[in-house]
């Protein structure tokens, strides 16, 4: 039987349609039916890789996650990567397939939609209800022609929608009016009802507002008021989403932890971040401004889609020299990804994968590893155990961790006395991955997911002086609460009988 399906579109981008799409994920698979999320295009840098093998949006995965299945690459056929001054890396099917420029997307959207609805049909002949999720704004008029993620996959599939509208921001009563107004008469047939997203204060403070909108927009009632909920600590789609990012709990006599991540212009793979931005006493700042930077306990250079021209930027900015020498007076600094990269000692794109051929430059020299951008893309799922030597995490070594690589650089060390950080294991044999410096304080890695490691994450956080209670990190908890949060107020007899039928 194919598969029941339900869309959820936003006035605009970050209305909250992801987490929405993750919440109505696990609330189905609650009920015990077998639920799928698909998103036809994400535009993210925050990426991730299914067991498979294959890159799709990490936002995606997450609603996978929620749903208790496993992300496959059906639900997020189409991934764009921005790298800047209007162009795109297109990952099409999990792989890398072209750059586009804003110039030339139109051409190209009319051959993704051909994948995009075959996805969408593979997916719904293997679960009971997709979960579909928009992009930005149904009612980009100037798009419309090149629209294969909003009311055409709707269309496709006559699924019902579900449109959501972000009240923190103001002016939601006019966004989803005029939604509605510049949607076509056949495209408003299929919007079922209306969610307010992010609401803070007293539901009374709306008055007759719900009724009214009502009203004005050809009937559609709204199926439900959310509250605001605070470190939801599920994964984003966007980086703007860094903007709401809270400050933990603090542990009543503990020393609070400060430490800053780099919000690179084209940070990746942000949600690395989320098992820190958990733990009571850790205090995470992502921060741009060498003003910002401030003492903290341990400094993070995250991943990035650009390694080069983030390291431009630091150099510009005058982080990179003040890293550098923060990291030589003792301050714990880490790399992950992109960011590992950056603290070696140089960096070569001989094949023009990210800059001009040929393009060479020097890194912040803080590990001895020299970085080649060649060759094909990594996308993999790894475990690996530990080898540090030295520094915060050699009582543990010989442990068991997980994450994922997907990066394109092969990074080689130039000092053979510099101990690696783990052993990556594969079936034939393994390869050593990441970088510890002599004094133990500056290391770096490829793999991201590393601090969901609760015994690496709480080694690293005990040797910055924290005094936490040692708690699991878990996202399934995460998604329960999210759940039930939307759960409590959002009309669940009538959302049934939108996705069901039922009466």
């Amino acid at each position: 039987m194919t598969a029941k399906t339900l869309m959820i579109l936003g006035t605009h981008s970050n209305a909250g349609k992801s987490i929405l799409v993750t919440a109505l994920c696990r609330i189905f698979a609650q009920e015990g039916y077998r639920v799928a999320p698909f998103k036809a295009q994400n535009m993210a840098l925050n990426a991730g890789v299914t067991p498979e093998g294959h890159e799709i949006g990490r936002a995606t995965i997450a609603q996978a996650e929620a749903a208790g299945v496993a992300a496959h690459v059906d639900m997020n056929p189409v991934l764009l990567k921005p790298e800047g001054y209007g162009r795109s890396q297109v990952v099409l099917n999990g792989k890398h397939h072209t750059h586009i420029e804003a110039g030339n997307w139109l051409s190209l959207k009319h051959y993704l939609w051909e994948h995009v609805a075959a996805a969408l049909d593979r997916l719904r002949e293997r679960y009971d209800l997709i979960i579909m999720e928009g992009a930005g704004s149904p009612a980009e008029i100037n798009l419309k022609e090149g629209d294969i993620v909003n009311m055409r996959v709707a269309r496709h599939a006559q699924s019902p929608v579900l449109l959501a509208g972000d009240i923190d921001r103001g002016g939601v009563f006019a966004a989803l009016v005029g939604t509605m107004v510049l949607l076509e008469p056949e495209e408003r047939e299929l919007i079922r009802g209306f969610l307010i997203n992010k609401f803070r204060g007293d539901t009374s403070l709306l008055g007759d507002g719900l009724q009214m909108l009502q009203e004005r927009a050809y009937n559609t009632p709204t199926l439900g008021v959310i509250p605001y909920l605070p470190d939801i600590g599920i994964a984003a789609e966007d980086s703007v989403a860094l903007d709401e990012v809270g400050r933990s709990a603090v542990t009543a006599g503990s020393k609070v932890i400060d430490i800053a991540v780099i919000r690179l212009p084209r940070i990746s793979n942000f949600d690395d971040f989320d098992p820190l931005i958990n733990e009571a006493s850790v205090t995470i700042r992502f921060v741009e401004r060498l003003s910002d930077l401030g003492q903290p306990d341990a400094i993070i250079l995250p991943g990035t889609k650009m390694t080069l021209a983030d390291l431009d930027w630091l150099n510009e900015t005058g982080l990179a020299d003040h890293i550098r020498t923060m990291a030589q007076s003792g301050t714990e600094v880490v790399g992950i990804c992109g960011g590992y990269q950056i603290l070696g000692a140089s960096l070569y794109d001989p094949d023009g994968s990210e800059a001009p051929p040929g393009s060479r430059a020097t890194g912040l020299a803080l590990l001895p590893i020299a970085t080649t951008f060649a060759g094909d893309k990594r996308t993999v799922q790894v475990q690996a155990t530990l080898s540090a030597a030295s520094g915060p995490l050699a009582n543990l070594n010989g442990s068991p961790i997980h994450g994922y690589e997907i990066h394109m650089g092969r990074s080689e060390m130039i000092d053979p006395a510099i101990s690696p950080l783990c052993r990556i294991i594969t079936t034939n044999g393994g390869h050593a991955d990441g970088a510890i410096a002599a004094n133990g304080r500056v290391w770096g890695t490829y793999l991201h997911g590393l601090f969901d490691n609760d015994a690496l994450r709480h080694a690293w956080l005990r040797h910055l002086g924290w005094q936490g209670d040692g708690s699991l990190f878990d996202r399934q908890r995460a998604y329960n609460r999210l759940a039930d949060h939307v759960r409590e107020h959002i009309d669940m007899a009538a959302l049934n009988k939108i996705v069901w039928g039922e009466s």
